[in-house]
C-alpha cells in the first residue's frame, strides 16, 4: 500500500479476541504499525515507546494498533507484560501484513529471509494512509517521538 490508499476495513483479531475494524475508528486517526515478534528487544522498545506517549498521541487524535504474525495468546502475554493498552492484531495467516505491503524479503546478518518488515502507517479519519515510516526510518526506542515530530510539523 502507498500514501493515498485506503486500509482494509477488517484488520483482524486482537489479543483479547475482539475483531478490529478500521471503521470502528472513523473520525479518529490511526497509528497502524507492524512489528516482527512480540517480546523481542526492538519490538518491546517500540511498543513501550508508543505506550509511554499514548496521552500525546490521543490528544493529537490518534489511536494505536499493532500487528504481527504472533498468535493471540502471545499478543496477550506481550500486552499484559508491558501494560499495553492498545489492540495487537494476531495476523497468523499474514493476510493483513501482505495487503499492507509489510511482509516480504529482508536481510539480517547477511541472510535473506521472508517476514515482517517493521513499518508504521499513519491513517487519517477516513481510513486513508497519509504517511508511511519505512523499516530504515524507524528507531524503535523513540518511535513515538518520531511520529509526534511528524504530526506536529
Amino acid at each position: 500500500m502507498e500514501v493515498g490508499d485506503r486500509i482494509p476495513d477488517v484488520l483482524g483479531i486482537d489479543q483479547n479476541g475482539n475483531e478490529i475494524k478500521s471503521s470502528d475508528f472513523r473520525g479518529r486517526r490511526l497509528v497502524l504499525y507492524s512489528y516482527p515478534k512480540a517480546n523481542t528487544s526492538g519490538c518491546t522498545a517500540e511498543a513501550c515507546s508508543l505506550q509511554q506517549h499514548m496521552a500525546e498521541l490521543d490528544a493529537a487524535g490518534y489511536a494505536v494498533i499493532g500487528v504481527s504474525k504472533d498468535k493471540v495468546e502471545l499478543q496477550k502475554k506481550f500486552a499484559d507484560a508491558h501494560g499495553l493498552s492498545f489492540p495487537l492484531i494476531a495476523d497468523t495467516e499474514t493476510s493483513l501484513l501482505q495487503t499492507l505491503g509489510c511482509w516480504g524479503e529482508k536481510v539480517a546478518c547477511g541472510r535473506r529471509t521472508v517476514g515482517i518488515l517493521r513499518t508504521t502507517y499513519l491513517v487519517n479519519e477516513e481510513g486513508v494512509i497519509t504517511k508511511i515510516f519505512t523499516p530504515k526510518e524507524i528507531k524503535t526506542k523513540i518511535h513515538a517521538e518520531q511520529i509526534l515530530d511528524f504530526i506536529n510539523k
